[in-house]
């Protein structure tokens, strides 16, 4: 008898409900897609930021915050963001460690999405910095 574990069966799921997922650079032309999420306290209670309340102040986020990220990515759908996931370097001897976060759309939650972004962040994030030797990520 087959066992199927939990994370396989969402991996599946996402593949079959979400084909075209993919990660690339959060940009300010993303602002509305970003409010989304931003402005949506069952989201942000988890972030460490307060719900943005206006487009103005989610384009400075973006701007100053986001595009000089070293390593953040949004989680798109059909190239639509609905999310986005970073990798955030440690220093001195902890330099080896990386630490992931993540944030994705309400509507999104529990189909595997981030699971799948996390699968990809890992495929890359170890040959776009060969100083990693370890991923890690808090969760609530």
């Amino acid at each position: 008898m087959a066992v199927t574990s939990v994370v396989q069966s969402d991996q599946i799921k996402a593949k079959d409900e979400y084909p075209n997922l993919s990660l690339r650079p959060l940009q300010v032309s993303d602002v509305d897609d970003f409010m989304v999420w931003a402005s949506d306290e069952k989201v942000t209670r988890f972030c460490t930021w307060e719900p943005y309340t206006n487009k103005e102040d989610g384009l400075n986020y973006i701007k100053n915050i986001v595009v000089p990220h070293p390593w953040l990515r949004a989680i798109c759908i059909d190239d639509r963001p609905v999310g986005a996931i970073s990798v955030s370097a440690n220093s001195g001897n902890d330099k080896c460690r990386g630490e992931l976060g993540y944030v994705l759309a309400f509507k999104y939650w529990g189909k595997g999405i981030v699971t799948r972004a996390v699968k990809m962040v890992v495929e890359t994030i170890f040959v776009e910095w060969p100083h990693l030797e370890r991923l890690e990520a808090l969760v609530d």
